[in-house]
């Protein structure tokens, strides 16, 4: 049937939320005309019914009842009046732009060690003396050479990695002079199994993918 020009979708009422489609929003629409609020009660908990069976994701969200009230109260444009189970949202509040972030004015000596290990050697530095503190420090030396690593797989001089947690420091960290970091070919090795393991955990959920969608064209 050839489709008229009143049909078309750019001609008809703007989407207010268009993961529920239009037909929501036509029963919303509807609920809005009617006079009785007890029957107006029992029409929109209809609709907030359907709007969960539509949005199945939404289960997984805390409250995700609050949540279809808070977006049936938007699709009204909030001149619902029914008795809702939650507070009334304000729109003010729901459309309310987030703050600025306030990004680190801190510039960082080591990029390559990343912000976690300086507030590592933070933490370490306000530890009280004793084994848990030398236990920590060597954690932070191996991490360190792992960072480093990332960014130069060749090599590294762990004279260099000690060097510069010392620098991080401002000397207030003490290493034991008979601890040994990790080899470099430990943490290379290391660093290879895990992005093999990665890989096939990639290939083995494209695998299952396929196999899902190979059983949906054989079934449909």
């Amino acid at each position: 049937m050839e489709q008229t020009e009143k049909d078309y979708n750019t001609r008809r009422p703007h989407m207010i939320i268009p993961e529920y489609g239009r037909n929501i929003q036509k029963m919303v629409a509807h609920a809005k005309t009617i006079k009785d609020k007890e029957e107006r009660n029992k029409i929109v908990n209809a609709i907030i019914s359907v709007m969960g069976q539509l949005n199945p994701h939404l289960r997984d969200i805390a409250d995700f009842k609050h949540k279809l009230w808070d977006h049936l109260f938007i699709i009204y444009d909030f001149e619902l009046d029914v008795d809702s189970p939650y507070p009334i949202p304000d729109r003010e509040t729901i459309f309310e732009k987030p703050k600025k972030m306030d990004y680190p004015s801190k510039q960082m000596k080591f990029k390559h060690y990343g912000k976690s290990i300086e507030n590592l050697i933070e933490a370490a530095i306000n530890f009280e003396e004793g084994e848990e503190k030398k236990v920590l420090i060597q954690t932070i030396l191996n991490l360190m050479k792992k960072s480093y690593l990332t960014f130069n797989r060749e090599s590294v001089d762990d004279e260099l990695i000690i060097s510069d947690l010392k620098s991080l420091s401002n000397d207030k960290l003490k290493i034991d002079d008979s601890f040994t970091l990790v080899s470099t070919n430990e943490v290379l090795a290391m660093s290879k199994k895990k992005r093999s393991n990665s890989s096939n955990s990639r290939h083995q959920r494209n695998n299952n993918r396929s196999k899902q969608n190979n059983y949906k064209k054989k079934r449909y």
